[in-house]
């Protein structure tokens, strides 16, 4: 009797522990993967690599960009993103050696995204490590942007920013995020002291319609202001937005830049969109070196592009124009005189996972 007493006993105690696990395995969410592959065809049409923008450099070349790859959980309130890239487009952001210099490991690796975030209430969050800088419009990853290439704008802004944040919805329309930041953007650690401080505004005014005042200042890092916004006016376009003003701190030199870029879309039909990336640019007179036109002066770009997409494939032709105000500003013919125009075609192929 004992015998069978016990047998039931461990039976129930089982069934009930098998239970409670299944339970558990199905509510506890699954670790996600996620991200992307893309390749490239470049011809500019000086014959050689003319534009000082960030990715798709490789002259008359079947190109590689990069492989992302994104990993995810959130169990409760806590979460944590890491993500890395492989290859070239990845690499541009590799820390630069002691004189400035950009040597790129294809074979190695970069982290786009290394952070943990926890949630203390439905409104308030609370996020720290290495994150994707929230300036600017454009993104490193080419799913995140329309134009495969990209702007002025996003290659003389950071692109990723060590810190802690705070960020607080008031309600769905408006939420405001504060934190402390490295002073070296774009590096995991560190070269000076954590005294640059962020913030960021979103306001939602009505559907479809988003906006984001953006503020990065120190007195190592120097200060940048940023207005990203976005409208889906119909289901059929789309404009967009991004104006950034930049003013170096005194012990890294004099200058900056300002700019504006325009992003106006047209979806064609279920599958193509058409849209337009026009830039203006200027490089304030200065010592600080920017990617752009020579000190005191600017540049005028416009790049057509398309998204024509099949699934999780995302093919891109783009046809892009860059007028200097100046003619020794850096463009350079083919026999390689001065000259104040650049243009590119690119085609290239985006698959998202």
């Amino acid at each position: 009797m004992k015998k069978k007493l016990l047998l039931l006993t461990f039976l129930a105690t089982f069934t009930f522990a098998a239970a409670n696990a299944q339970d558990t395995t199905q509510t506890d969410p699954p670790l996600t993967i996620s991200g992307s592959v893309d390749t490239y065809f470049k011809y500019d049409f000086s014959q050689h690599n003319n534009l000082p923008t960030s990715f798709a450099s490789d002259q008359n070349s079947i190109s590689i960009g990069m492989i992302d790859l994104a990993l995810k959980k959130k169990v409760g309130k806590a979460s944590f993103v890491g993500e890395l890239s492989f290859g070239p487009r990845g690499q541009s952001q590799s820390i630069p050696n002691a004189v400035g210099e950009y040597k790129e490991d294809f074979n190695s690796f970069h982290i786009q995204n290394l952070y943990v975030s926890y949630d203390v209430t439905d409104k308030f969050n609370l996020t720290g490590g290495y994150m994707a800088t929230f300036m600017g419009y454009e993104v490193i990853s080419p799913v995140g942007n329309f134009n495969y290439s990209t702007s002025y704008l996003f290659t003389n802004g950071p692109f990723q920013n060590p810190g802690f944040k705070a960020t607080y919805a008031f309600n769905s329309k408006v939420s405001l995020m504060a934190g402390i930041f490295n002073d070296s953007w774009n590096l995991y650690t560190s070269v000076n002291k954590v005294n640059t401080f962020g913030a960021q505004l979103m306001v939602a005014p009505v559907e479809g319609w988003t906006a984001y005042l953006n503020l990065l200042t120190g007195k190592l890092s120097g200060t940048e202001f940023d207005l990203t916004t976005s409208y889906q006016i119909t289901n059929m376009f789309k404009l967009g937005l991004n104006a950034a003003t930049f003013t170096p701190a005194d012990v890294i030199g004099t200058g900056g830049f300002t700019g504006v870029a325009l992003y106006p879309q047209v979806g064609v039909s279920k599958d193509v969109t058409i849209g337009l990336r026009g830039e203006y640019f200027k490089t304030k007179n200065g010592t600080y070196e920017t990617y752009g036109p020579a000190p005191g002066s600017s540049v005028v770009a416009a790049t057509l592009t398309a998204n024509i997409k099949a699934g999780p494939l995302t093919l891109i032709p783009e046809f892009r124009v860059d007028n200097n105000k100046n003619d020794t500003d850096g463009f350079t013919t083919k026999s390689g005189a001065l000259t104040k125009t650049a243009s590119q075609f690119v085609l290239a192929a985006v698959y998202a996972f």
